[in-house]
């Protein structure tokens, strides 16, 4: 049996590394926590090194007037590899054990941390050297020459830390405008869906209401509870929920469709166990809204009773959703015209900005039927 984490769980704020939909907006948010990135993904040991080494030569070329010769020079370089390495792979390290509370801080104040942080192990590291080198007997003791030694190798840190800090500042700003132009275009989205299902539901269910009210109270107030979670789902802002929830919206949905179109509309499930289905995500009102077209669009220009078969499954990080509509025999469907209606834009575009790239809705008409396919990645942190 797989050891299923729950959906609550992989989303809580203890347990951000366990992310179910990498897109780029949780991407986003998790470079926006702190305008310096995580230093150790930033790069990887050897392209570190590599930094380094030329980090040393600039400083080792810069410093060439107290070098006689070659074999001088590739000892000094080799000195300030060393050094330069002992500077700055353990302040990365601090650096990020210390985010959380660097985070917190002003960006001024946590540059300042930051800078003490790298001008601190520079200066350890730069006395460690000359010290073992001078007991070597590589160079001679002089007390001025010593704190001269230091003194350049902090500046000489202080200029490259101010440099990066400034880089990363800019990046963070851009970024930041970035988010906006997410939320931005997100906002636009979700307005359009709004706007698509607040009409319809609303003139049809207060003209279902209207002829309920008196022949079937209890159903009236059924059917109002039905509309009244299904309008507060269409007005939130939660854009990523839980499967469950859209399953529970997309029943609420239909319900007011069954009190509307009585014996035209079948719909059967074929849905996962709780306990994955209680792991999964997706989109608010994805599932929901493709419903609402094709019951627009087939089921209320026939009498015929249409059948529509909705199947999901969850494997190899993938969620995949297939509705399946049967077209009415009698009642002449025209093809064109039900391409057009099943082009779900929208909801592809909303996909692929919480869930990447890869997600895609595609849909395929026939003189038959109808199939739509929702395809996303979804990580299954079980496996």
């Amino acid at each position: 049996m797989k050891n299923w984490r729950s959906y609550q769980y992989k989303t809580s704020q203890e347990n951000k590394n366990s992310i179910i939909a990498k897109d780029e907006v949780a991407l986003l948010a998790e470079r926006l926590e702190f305008f310096i990135p995580k230093l150790m993904d930033v790069m990887r040991p050897w392209q570190w090194l590599t930094y380094l080494f030329f980090w040393s030569l600039f400083v080792t070329v810069i410093d060439r007037h107290d070098l006689e010769s070659w074999s001088e020079f590739m000892i000094g370089f080799t000195l300030r590899m060393v050094q330069n390495t002992l500077s700055v792979m353990p302040a990365l390290f601090i650096v990020d054990y210390l985010r959380p509370v660097l985070r917190r801080m002003s960006t001024i104040r946590a540059s300042i941390y930051v800078l003490a942080i790298l001008m601190m192990t520079s200066t350890v590291s730069m006395i460690l050297v000359l010290l073992v080198t001078i007991n070597i007997g590589w160079v001679g003791y002089d007390l001025r020459g010593f704190i001269l030694e230091v003194v350049f190798e902090l500046m000489v840190t202080a200029g490259f830390t101010l440099v990066f800090l400034l880089y990363f500042l800019g990046r963070y700003r851009e970024m930041h405008a970035l988010q906006q132009s997410f939320e931005h275009k997100l906002k636009a989205q979700n307005d359009m869906i709004k706007t698509r299902i607040a009409p319809h539901f609303l003139f049809n269910t207060i003209n279902t209401l209207v002829s309920l009210i008196e022949t079937n109270p209890a159903r009236a107030s059924q059917l109002l509870q039905h509309a009244s979670v299904l309008f507060r789902a269409s007005f939130n802002s939660a854009r990523e929920i839980s499967f469950e929830e859209e399953i529970a919206l997309c029943k609420h949905y239909l319900a007011i469709e069954y009190s509307r179109l009585s014996n035209k509309l079948d719909v059967r499930w074929q849905l996962p166990d709780e306990d994955v289905m209680y792991d999964m995500v997706i989109t608010a009102l994805t599932l929901q809204s493709i419903l609402e077209r094709m019951v627009l669009s087939v089921v209320e220009m026939t009498v015929e009773t249409i059948h529509i078969n909705i199947t999901a499954i969850w494997h190899h990080h993938r969620v995949i959703i297939t509705i399946h509509i049967q077209l009415p025999k009698k009642t002449l469907m025209v093809n064109h015209d039900l391409r057009q209606h099943m082009n779900f834009y929208i909801q592809a575009e909303r996909l692929r900005t919480y869930f990447g790239q890869s997600a895609e809705i595609k849909s395929k008409v026939t003189n038959t039927q109808i199939v739509t396919v929702i395809d996303y990645p979804l990580q299954d942190v079980s496996l």
